[in-house]
């Protein structure tokens, strides 16, 4: 049982640190080499970002290879 909360714990900080690498990353991504600060669409990207980060946890659901089964 204990075993079961551990790789549970294990799983979610596995699951979360990839969403929100997969949201820095998508952020970054839609962020346009010289364009000014205020020109930029925030709400845009955010959305974007964190519909990216829903999809990385919901695929991680499949598994994820730094947990082990």
């Amino acid at each position: 049982m204990n075993q079961i909360k551990n790789n549970t714990i294990e799983w979610i900080k596995a699951a979360t640190v990839r969403a929100l690498k997969t949201f820095a990353q998508t952020a970054l991504s839609l962020l346009t080499v010289g364009q000014a600060f205020h020109e930029i669409s925030w709400l845009n990207v955010v959305s974007v970002a964190g519909v990216a980060a829903v999809i990385s946890l919901l695929t991680s659901i499949a598994g994820l290879p730094e947990v082990e089964d």
